[in-house]
């Protein structure tokens, strides 16, 4: 009896919600204007291409839309998100399984509005960020792809949960979510400032990581680029209070966003992905003006110095003696006695960002599941580091990251075992479910 009346309280649900949406349909905030229902001439297609390479480096669509080991723009690639998975589509031109029949309005109204030709996307597609993209660089993205090599790919179907898998109730999500308003312009702020801006808000859509989420999924603007949790990891404050308690200074973020690499550590996870397919790419302008935008500066200061590091904080004499034996045996042979690092082979721990983020997640998941070998830009190479998940106790992983976060890190606020334990099962649940 329990059962069916669950069945009808869902069934009147969807029946009510849909209705909604199709009420709502007619006030959706939409930014596609202008005379792109004219499809472009070959001449306009192949010069647009050319500077469509580029716009869609800089915006990050072949990481996203390829999956590992997969044809280049087919999609597949899947993201975990908190109402199930979401496969990446094909968006080579292949006119079966791609967007290879899509007109210049379709592409136009699916990367700004967020709908595509059957129907919502979901906002795994960072189309509300897109959204503040110019016509002239959607134009462009659009030739470049249409020059690409078609991928006879199917897309893969999504695994959500209901009511989630009801792609039309995403009306009334975009409806609460989406900006009215997609100028990045401020016409008070200087041209490099804007530039910036415009590559942090559109193309280069930062805050679909950076800035948390409101109940509904959407960003959450009062807390813009002040951190979140995604994916398993934390991904930093990047406001300019965040990004100078890390220890960045405004050049030393433009080269790390180029090199991966700096005193502050190395990229890893998707970060490292980011600047493997995008930013190693940007020209060096752009990335200025990113930095000087995330520093609320109008142009890169003369002064190239960083922020002093942070102060150690007090460490009592019970932690240091549960936790720098279990460093010096297990990190110091790479990290140094003092956490100097090996120059080109190991990151320094005295002066890496990691330690102060006011989250220990991502210190945690590092300690417990180590880093893969990585080659970052130019010719430099970090060596793997193993996990320790199997030889330290929740304990002695906790009392191993209060005293790095403490010593180097600055931080007098200590994580307890159990949170620990509760990282260490999510990655094993994690880990199981892709199989590895």
């Amino acid at each position: 009896m329990m059962r069916k009346l669950l069945l009808i309280v869902a069934g009147v649900f969807v029946v009510c919600a849909l209705a909604a949406a199709v009420f709502l349909g007619a006030f959706e905030k939409s930014v596609v204007a202008g005379d792109i229902d004219e499809p472009l001439t070959a001449d306009a297609m192949a010069t647009l291409a050319k500077r469509g390479a580029y716009v869609a480096v800089a915006a990050d669509c072949f990481a996203c839309h390829t999956a590992k080991g997969g044809a280049p723009f087919a999609g597949g690639l899947p993201f975990e998100t908190p109402f199930g998975t979401i496969y990446s589509t094909n968006i080579s031109p292949d006119k079966e399984t791609g967007i290879g029949a899509w007109t210049r309005a379709q592409f136009h109204r699916a990367l700004r509005d967020g709908v595509g030709p059957n129907g919502h996307l979901y906002p795994a597609m960072p189309y509300a960020s897109y959204r503040k993209m110019t016509p002239a660089d959607v134009d462009a993205v659009y030739a470049y792809l249409m020059t690409r090599e078609p991928m006879n790919v199917a897309n893969k179907a999504n695994a959500l949960s209901f009511p989630f898998n009801i792609r039309q109730g995403l009306t009334f999500w975009n409806l609460v979510n989406l900006p009215a308003d997609a100028g990045t312009e401020n016409p008070e702020r200087s041209a490099v400032w804007n530039r910036g801006r415009y590559l942090t808000d559109a193309l280069a859509h930062c805050g679909e990581c950076h800035t948390p989420r409101n109940a509904l999924q959407g960003l959450d603007q009062a807390a813009y680029l002040e951190g979140a949790d995604i994916e398993g990891v934390h991904a930093p404050d990047i406001t300019k209070a965040g990004l100078e308690r890390m220890g960045f200074g405004p050049w030393v973020l433009s080269t790390f966003m180029k090199s991966g690499l700096s005193a502050q550590g190395g990229m890893t996870g998707q970060m490292f992905e980011v600047v493997h397919f995008s930013t190693q790419y940007m020209t060096t302008d752009d990335l200025d003006a990113l930095s000087a935008y995330l520093f609320d500066l109008d142009d890169l200061p003369a002064d190239k110095a960083s922020p002093d590091v942070s102060k150690p904080a007090a460490v009592d004499a019970e932690l240091s003696a549960a936790a720098k034996p279990t460093y010096l045996a297990l990190c110091s042979g790479c990290h140094g006695v003092e956490g100097q690092g090996i120059p080109h082979v190991v990151v320094p721990l005295s002066t890496n960002a990691s330690l102060r983020l006011t989250s220990a997640r991502n210190l945690i998941r590092v300690v417990l599941d180590g880093i893969p070998a990585q080659r970052f830009p130019g010719l430099e190479r970090m060596q793997p580091m193993p996990g320790f998940a199997t030889d330290l106790t929740d304990r002695q992983v906790a009392d191993l990251v209060n005293w790095l976060r403490r010593k180097w890190g600055g931080q007098d606020v200590d994580i307890r075992p159990e949170e620990v334990g509760r990282l260490r099962h999510d990655l094993e649940a994690a880990s199981a479910d892709t199989g590895k």
